[in-house]
């Protein structure tokens, strides 16, 4: 590893798997938000509508997917696509392992604000496992949910005959991190099995020795259970610039999103990742790992939006990051 170093705009390290960073030490996530201040949204407008177009239901009936917790960023998506773009989206929720009464409480009031959601529980016994090895082989507590939050969504889009599959931000583009996707709306399930899941879904199967029938959500989708309908995986951060304290206001307004009465752990913000108690605890694995925690990631998302300067953004860093989630474990 060479020196470590940060990130001359926000607050991101070198030490963030797979970020680049230019001459003048900006990562990627800093060019990226540079970039879209000047970039044409109306050509990526036309190119949703059209999109949006080849695929919208003229009967009523479901024409995409879109992937929910109740959370900020989901809820803005779903509202987005049925209210402002006439689609008829199904959601999917994939239970987690330990999930919060908040994250519950907001999953209901987004379905009762007037969504349909088809809610996945995997058994807790294969979840809590491919959790337990995905800790230990790859420092994610949550890891057998993550693999789920690929796969499932994929699983329904092709057992419900659709093809158009929206996740909400890019995370390697907006955060920092691989830039394939940038420029460019889908991707394929090489992409989420190698870069989202880091290469790590066929390691912890072996390690958790676990196959079958007890894997069937744990698995990407066949070529003969998607047939014909070629699936069409996108994030709607590529159409429209991605801004999560607009989601959190919107979801809020329009969805029932509830905040947190108190910061969440290990950060100053109390309005994200409210689903699940295991995000605390990878947050603060993320610290060890790599030096950065929570707030860190919170505080470039401030920076990046303008919202607060870098020097304010290092002082809530000090203040907060890597706190141990110890109401949690």
């Amino acid at each position: 590893m060479g020196d470590i170093f940060w990130c001359s705009s926000c607050l991101n390290m070198s030490t963030r798997p797979r970020i680049t960073f230019d001459d003048h030490g900006r990562c990627n996530a800093c060019q990226w938000a540079e970039e879209k201040k000047t970039l044409d949204w109306s050509i990526r407008q036309n190119e949703l509508k059209k999109i949006l177009g080849e695929h919208r239901s003229a009967t009523g009936s479901f024409d995409c997917v879109v992937p929910v917790s109740g959370g900020k960023d989901g809820s803005y998506v779903a509202y987005q696509l049925k209210h402002n773009y006439g689609m008829h989206p199904l959601t999917v929720t994939v239970t987690p392992a330990l999930s919060l009464e908040l994250g519950n409480q907001n999953l209901k009031n987004f379905i009762a604000s007037g969504f349909d959601n088809i809610q996945v529980s995997a058994a807790g016994n294969v979840l809590q496992t491919l959790n337990k090895f995905g800790f230990i082989h790859k420092g994610f507590p949550y890891f057998g949910w993550l693999i789920a939050i690929e796969t499932v969504p994929l699983k329904i889009a092709a057992k419900f005959n659709l093809s158009l599959i929206f996740y909400g931000e890019e995370g390697e583009t907006e955060y920092g991190g691989s830039t394939a996707l940038k420029d460019t709306p889908f991707h394929g399930i090489d992409f989420m099995r190698d870069v989202y899941l880091e290469g790590g879904q066929d390691l912890v199967f072996k390690e958790a020795h676990l196959d079958g029938e007890a894997l069937s959500f744990f698995r990407f989708p066949t070529p003969t259970e998607i047939g014909d309908n070629q699936l069409k995986i996108t994030h709607w951060s590529y159409f429209e610039n991605w801004d999560p304290y607009r989601n959190y206001l919107l979801a809020k307004e329009k969805c029932g999103l509830t905040e947190s009465p108190d910061t969440n752990s290990g950060t100053f913000t109390n309005f994200a990742q409210n689903d699940q108690a295991l995000y605390s605890l990878h947050a603060y694995m993320m610290y060890l790992k790599f030096g950065f925690g929570r707030a860190t990631q919170d505080a470039g998302i401030e920076i990046r939006r303008g919202a607060m300067n870098r020097e304010q953004a290092m002082n809530l860093v000090k203040l907060y990051d890597g706190k141990y989630p110890e109401q949690f474990i």
